[in-house]
């Protein structure tokens, strides 16, 4: 029986979401509650995209045995159950020599789950079908960091001023048990999620050449790798999936950070819980908006002619935490209002990158792994950003910093306005006609 895409897609991204975001973005909010200072909570969270970085190295593994659906299952349920792992193993007296080799565990099963559920994405859905259901995949993916940093952030802080101390601004020990509630929820969120994904999924195609052993698996990444470096104009793809988030990559793990630092640092001083109402009303409702109508944008007047123009969205928020950091606003609304545009701007300008990566990138024999490619230099991006960003600010300033960020949009347009267009754009396929993008391979460069 056919499942309708709204039954998974949704609910699939959802879940990657919500695995990445508290591995690599949540976490660092909760090291700085524990006491960690910018730097080194920035370094520690993002050291943790590692795995979504290589995981076009183990992709073709994921083709071996069973289907794709079966990967997104037991990966979702290690991730689950990770979570409740971390949840306990906090309560040790030694717990950081614990935590971080689960969560080093975890970034590889979640990076796994993105792999499976991107493949189910890209060989069940025909190229019309993608991009009708792009904006509701980008919405969707997007809702996960608004649970995570803005409701489970959130809920963090209640805890803590309300059950374990009465003063949101101590930092320490008291925020223990607070965190340790919050990662029991993801666990049985996600949990729910894979026995949902059991019912409704799809199986994803096959791949073409399935490899059989672990050693036709590598034969297989080879083989990926050399067709990958044969399509026409390469670098300039390369070149666009690592610079396209480059300014955003600066800002991620830093934003946050501004907002709970308080004034004499040069942030804005919220709690927890405010910064987790405002990223999850304001921002849940920007972003959904703006995601759904950048995916009708792009299906109404396609990628070739909108990508510059979403590459100009994405990068709006950088000049929104710039002037915040200069006026340091103490009104709420205005700080609501900056974050409305951040989220709104960002949730419209990404659809283009996911995209032009189904699209443009990955088409061929393999485009489970090179979509894999893709999202994988858009984390190396993610990584080395992050690793350096909490440093670079302490040495800046914030003013200082988000002007720098400004600067680093300059690689990101560039990227984009080279990017090239080698594979037309699908018109809507006839009733009954099978997708045309797995078959689709750029011509390799003479």
């Amino acid at each position: 029986m056919v499942r309708s895409p709204l039954l998974w897609v949704p609910t699939g991204y959802f879940t990657m979401a919500l695995a990445y975001v508290m591995l690599t973005s949540v976490t660092a909010i909760m090291f700085k509650n524990l006491g960690m200072d910018n730097g080194k909570a920035a370094q520690y969270s993002s050291l943790l995209i590692l795995a979504y970085t290589i995981k076009p190295l183990f992709a073709p593994f994921v083709e071996m045995y069973r289907t794709k659906k079966f990967f997104v299952l037991c990966a979702q349920l290690l991730v689950g159950l990770g979570f409740a792992g971390i949840a306990l193993a906090m309560a040790l007296p030694d717990y950081m020599a614990v935590l971080m080799p689960l969560f080093w565990m975890m970034s590889f099963i979640g990076a796994t789950q993105d792999i499976a559920s991107d493949g189910v994405y890209v060989t069940s859905l025909d190229q019309r079908t993608q991009s009708l259901y792009c904006g509701i995949q980008s919405l969707s993916w997007n809702i996960g960091p608004i649970v995570a940093s803005g409701g489970l952030v959130y809920l963090s802080g209640r805890l803590h001023t309300d059950v374990f101390h009465h003063d949101a601004k101590v930092f320490g020990p008291d925020w223990m048990e607070a965190w340790r509630i919050v990662f029991f929820i993801a666990a049985a969120v996600t949990i729910l999620m894979a026995l949902w994904h059991a019912r409704v999924m799809p199986d994803g195609a096959r791949a073409t050449d399935t490899p059989a052993s672990a050693g036709d698996a590598l034969r297989i990444l080879r083989d990926a790798f050399v067709t990958f470096f044969r399509k026409r104009d390469v670098w300039r793809m390369i070149a666009f999936a690592f610079l396209f988030r480059l300014s955003i990559g600066f800002l991620e793990k830093i934003g946050p950070f501004f907002m709970v630092d308080g004034a004499v640092q040069g942030g804005l001083g919220l709690s927890n819980e405010l910064l987790g109402i405002i990223y999850g009303t304001y921002g849940l409702a920007a972003v959904l908006l703006g995601s759904l109508l950048g995916g009708v944008f792009v299906a109404r007047r396609g990628l070739k002619s909108t990508l510059f123009l979403l590459c100009c969205a994405v990068n709006i928020p950088n000049a929104t935490f710039l002037a915040m950091s200069i006026y340091q606003p103490s009104d709420l609304f205005a700080i609501g209002a900056g974050v409305v545009i951040e989220k709104f701007f960002f949730g419209f300008g990404s659809v283009g990158f996911m995209i032009y990566l189904m699209q443009q990138l990955a088409p061929g024999k393999y485009m489970t792994t090179h979509y894999a490619f893709g999202t994988g230099l858009m984390g190396l991006c993610g990584m080395l950003t992050g690793v350096i960003s909490g440093h670079l600010q302490q040495a800046m300033g914030y003013v200082g910093y988000f002007g720098f960020v400004m600067a680093a949009t300059i690689p990101s347009f560039l990227a984009c306005w080279f990017a090239p267009f080698n594979i037309a754009q699908e018109a809507a396929p006839a009733k009954g006609s099978k997708p045309v993008a797995a078959a689709q391979e750029t011509a390799p460069t003479q």
